[in-house]
């Protein structure tokens, strides 16, 4: 019976937080302009699932299928992929400011992304995922390479990162001003900020098998990461592959946040805050840290979003000025409460 007590707790966690996710899904497709009640909810996914039969109006049905619980799924895996991002960045860079917005990875997905809408980058051999990919490797090897410049200090890749964020930032900008219509110019704008507005199933076929394999990786490499806690010498002295943890973390990393990007926009401040939050929860252990901020991440992105569509009657705000609007006081209350507890 002794034996058995952690495995059924892990069993225990492992379905209250699917039911929580699988709950904070149904309030992302209930709550909207037009309320629609969770049981409406429950009986659509079957309908179109399994082929319950039940009788419900077509038009909340198409709501809520076409509308607004995929674009709920593709929150949740945003906002999973965007806080394991955070943990891996902060775990290996050894510095609580690290996520992929303030290390510049957002900025250069979105320039990617944006060079292969606009100017046609890759001549239709890239799409809009590859190139914000490309985009976002290319920013971190540029932000680690004037890293390295600047000095080893846990300082010098945060301000590199800001230095890399504004250069991409700029040069978004330069070619939306540049080459975009004013029809996409107005429209990606607008993506860059967050935007949920147009994302369909189609999306959800790319954003849930990336956040997760995403989540998979990382699990996979919870020692690793509590080992790097120490820095990267003691991790290699506990046998543990420094190199290729890295090139494997950051490689998906990049791949999470560029996926995420090309579907809704750069969203700051998920991936800086939720991981300080889970920790204040579960601890510092990644085996127990990148669920929590997994389902942490998920949870907040789905709040958002539905925020985003109710906080001002008949118009949708941008995803990312929510998060930016909780997430800013957030991290100053997170902050103040560790200078506190010193």
């Amino acid at each position: 019976m002794t034996a058995d007590h952690p495995l059924l707790l892990r069993t225990g966690a492992a379905s209250a937080a699917l039911v929580l996710l699988l709950f904070a899904l149904g309030i992302g497709a209930a709550v909207g302009e037009t309320a629609i009640p969770l049981d409406v909810v429950g009986k659509t996914v079957a309908n179109r699932l399994w082929h319950a039969g039940y009788p419900l109006e077509p038009i909340d049905e198409g709501i809520i299928w076409n509308y607004r619980l995929s674009r709920a799924v593709v929150a949740a895996c945003c906002g999973s992929a965007l806080a394991l991002c955070g943990v891996v960045l902060q775990s290996l860079l050894r510095n609580a400011l690290a996520d992929p917005y303030i290390l510049g990875i957002s900025a250069g997905a979105s320039t990617g992304a944006v060079s292969v809408a606009i100017l046609g980058v890759g001549a239709g051999a890239l799409t809009l995922p590859a190139g914000a990919f490309v985009g976002a490797l290319v920013a971190f090897g540029l932000v680690s390479a004037l890293a390295v410049r600047a000095g080893r200090g846990t300082g010098a890749i945060i301000l590199a990162g800001i230095a890399g964020s504004q250069l991409f930032n700029a040069l978004t900008s330069f070619i939306v001003t540049k080459a975009a219509s004013a029809e996409q110019a107005r429209g990606i704008m607008f993506w860059l900020l967050g935007n949920l507005s147009g994302v369909r199933w189609p999306d959800v076929w790319l954003a849930l098998p990336v956040a997760i394999a995403g989540l998979i990786v990382c699990l996979w490499h919870a020692r690793a990461l509590d080992a790097f806690t120490f820095g990267a010498e003691s991790a290699a002295s506990l046998g543990i592959p420094v190199r290729r943890v890295y090139v494997v973390l950051i490689a998906i990393s990049a791949l999470m946040t560029a996926t995420m990007v090309s579907i809704v926009g750069s969203i700051g401040f998920v991936g800086l805050v939720i991981p300080h939050a889970a920790r204040m929860v579960v601890g510092v252990r990644h085996g127990l840290l990148l669920p929590a901020s997994a389902l942490i991440g998920a949870i907040f992105m789905i709040a958002a979003d539905v925020l985003s569509r109710v906080i001002i009657p008949g118009q949708v705000l941008p995803i990312g000025v929510i998060t930016a609007l909780f997430g800013a006081p957030a991290f100053a209350l997170i902050l103040s409460q560790r200078r506190t507890a010193r």
